[in-house]
């Protein structure tokens, strides 16, 4: 694997985690804590390991230019801001559910999660949304 291979496993670890977070919705909803608190976990690790990569390969590679023009361009750049804006939110929404879950404190724990999960599901998913855009679209 080399640096030019990152973006295809950053997308397939943030589309990794968007499913662990359906998943684990699905599985709180069940009552089924302790299989929620697992799969929360590898989510978490998804996002961390997705985070690693992709700093790994903006470091080697830099920036990528969008290459389309017109409607796409500002499709792309609505979705990339977007995109931007909740990441940059992100860790510290996580962090603080994470932390209050293993407190054990969850009523508070429910009350961020609430603004956690759709904000993250948001960015796993624009996040994949913008590779597609990026790296798998001929804009030719």
């Amino acid at each position: 694997m080399t640096v030019r291979d990152l973006p295809t496993v950053n997308a397939l670890l943030n589309a990794t985690a968007a499913l662990l977070l359906l998943l684990g919705w699905g599985l709180v909803r069940a009552r089924r804590l302790a299989a929620h608190r697992r799969v929360m976990l590898a989510a978490c690790v998804c996002s961390l390991l997705f985070l690693a990569s992709y700093l790994v390969y903006h470091f080697e590679a830099g920036s990528v230019r969008f290459p389309g023009s017109g409607g796409a361009r500002t499709f792309y750049l609505a979705v990339l801001l977007t995109h931007t804006v909740l990441a940059a939110i992100l860790p510290v929404l996580v962090l603080l559910t994470l932390t209050r879950a293993l407190a054990r404190r969850f009523d508070r724990h429910r009350r961020i999660a609430r603004w956690t999960l759709p904000i993250w599901l948001c960015v796993s998913v624009t996040g994949v949304i913008v590779y597609w855009m990026l790296y798998r679209m001929n804009w030719a």
